[in-house]
């Protein structure tokens, strides 16, 4: 397995690919990944047209005072992978940002919880709009969070 590097895509760079050789190059780790993956501890693991899943293993560094892995945490995780899913869609030159989300925390995520998944899958993607939504699940597949994304795209 390649090395994961941290960083950014320049963005001349990121203009030359299409969003979803941009999002597959973070998944296959020919791209480095953002700096906030580094400090949470989360990657990349899948991607493909509309369709992105980040990965953690939640720890005690991830924890809130009440001892459950914090909500910012999972928030973070959702908004990456559904914005992500949104970016693979585009073309070159195309890029998108988040306008707002909505996550619903369903269960607690511990350390003792594992590993755990947010899967984004674009809804709808529009010329200046484009919509997915998100599911945190753990390793057995119970569903632990939940949200939806609206991005504005434009011309990067």
């Amino acid at each position: 397995m390649t090395t994961r590097i941290y960083g950014t895509v320049s963005p001349e760079q990121q203009k030359q690919m299409s969003g979803l050789e941009f999002v597959q190059g973070l998944a296959g780790r020919t791209l480095p990944l953002n700096t906030i993956a580094q400090t949470l501890g989360y990657d990349v693991v899948e991607a493909e047209n509309g369709r992105v899943v980040v990965a953690l293993v939640p720890t005690a560094a991830h924890l809130n005072p009440a001892g459950t892995v914090h909500g910012g945490l999972t928030a973070t995780l959702l908004d990456s992978c559904m914005g992500l899913a949104i970016q693979s869609t585009l073309d070159k030159g195309i890029s998108q940002t988040t306008l707002e989300f909505k996550i619903s925390l369903v269960r607690p995520i511990t350390p003792e919880t594992g590993l755990i998944r947010a899967e984004g899958k674009v809804l709808n993607c529009g010329r200046r709009i484009g919509t997915a939504d998100g599911r945190v699940t753990d390793a057995k597949g119970r569903l632990l969070a939940h949200g939806t994304t609206t991005c504005l795209i434009f011309t990067a």
